[in-house]
């Protein structure tokens, strides 16, 4: 027998339904204007030969549209509120838009000659980036090392993405609430590692407003436009790699779309500093990419992925055992979930 939705959250899985039409219509027309202008997938890269069949008609939009369904389930089951991802309201975002398209003429242009270290002019002289993150991730413009790249990050992501950013990233969120539902928040801590630009940031505090959210993330820039865009305080900047928080003091730490872009030989170097900070019990909630093993009949869209986007090492993470990378690390997978592209783990530490 099905349990009746309490009014509350029907009003607000009613709200979430809006808000996710909103969006769809919004970045899909983004994404549709960008793909016109700057034809990113014209002509293939040369080495790019896709391994699998194509996909079945409407395959691809019935997986984006279970994104949206998860959520706004998962809304009216209590899991955490409606989530005021829809677009900027008026003419902020059609400023937005203009900014975005504007770029996406250079990014273009520097994904066309290879271009993937501009970055390195960007970046500080400081020993605290990594070579491998002196890069043009994605091509975009600026890396990870100026406010405007801050600045229109989450809308490129949105666009990329059709508007399901939000819903993929809280497939996380959702595992991670269902293992708290019924602890005490006021004494729990959490921090997103590489919390970039704060979007996600900014659901785990709407999530657990009675808990010690914070973030950290490598990107000045990035820390600045989550303060300016969300309103986020408790903020780190750090590597991945170092977190600067005491062993087992942290309840959970979450992490959303960070390990592809990790070099292989940091990712078990990352993942053992994240099991060094939590306490034992304690949780990570994982979130990342989908891997070919994971739906076979999307391998040939994740294998264009890096083919178009500058994504270094996505290949190797596509066929990296995450279960066995955190294991080594005493972080024990305890539940999984998916939506569209995205993958999400919540792993506990061994007491």
């Amino acid at each position: 027998m099905t349990e009746p939705v309490p009014p509350a959250f029907a009003v607000d899985r009613s709200a979430q339904r809006v808000r996710a039409a909103l969006k769809a219509v919004w970045w899909g027309a983004a994404g549709g204007v960008a793909r016109a202008i700057t034809r990113p997938t014209s002509a293939p890269p040369a080495a790019f030969k896709p391994s699998s069949e194509p996909l079945p008609a409407g395959f691809v939009r019935r997986a984006w549209g279970e994104a949206f369904a998860k959520d706004a389930a998962d809304v009216a089951r209590g899991l955490y509120p409606a989530m005021e991802d829809a677009p900027a309201r008026g003419l902020k975002a059609f400023g937005e838009l203009a900014d975005f398209i504007a770029d996406a003429r250079q990014v273009e242009a520097r994904r066309r000659r290879g271009g993937s270290v501009e970055a390195r002019e960007e970046a500080p002289e400081s020993d605290a980036y990594p070579v491998y993150y002196r890069q043009n991730f994605h091509f975009q413009s600026g890396g990870w090392f100026t406010q405007e790249s801050a600045r229109r990050y989450e809308t490129q992501v949105e666009a990329l993405f059709a508007g399901t950013a939000g819903p993929m990233r809280r497939r996380a969120l959702s595992l991670l609430a269902q293992a708290w539902k019924d602890r005490d928040q006021r004494s729990l801590k959490v921090v997103d590692v590489a919390c970039g630009a704060g979007a996600f940031l900014s659901d785990l505090s709407r999530a657990f407003p009675r808990a010690l959210v914070a973030g950290a993330d490598l990107s000045g820039p990035y820390l600045a436009e989550a303060r300016r865009r969300h309103g986020v305080r408790a903020l780190v900047q750090a590597q991945a790699e170092r977190l600067p928080f005491a062993d087992a003091s942290l309840d959970a730490v979450t992490c959303v779309y960070l390990f592809h872009e990790l070099p292989p030989r940091y990712r078990a170097d990352v993942a053992a500093e994240i099991a060094r900070v939590l306490k034992p019990g304690g949780h990570l909630a994982f979130a990342d990419s989908l891997q070919p093993a994971d739906e076979p009949r999307l391998t040939s869209l994740l294998e264009a992925f890096p083919a178009y986007f500058h994504e270094p090492y996505y290949a190797d993470y596509s066929r990296t055992d995450l279960t066995a990378l955190f294991a080594g690390a005493g972080l024990h997978a305890q539940a999984q979930d998916r939506a569209f592209l995205t993958k999400a783990i919540l792993f506990e530490k061994s007491p």
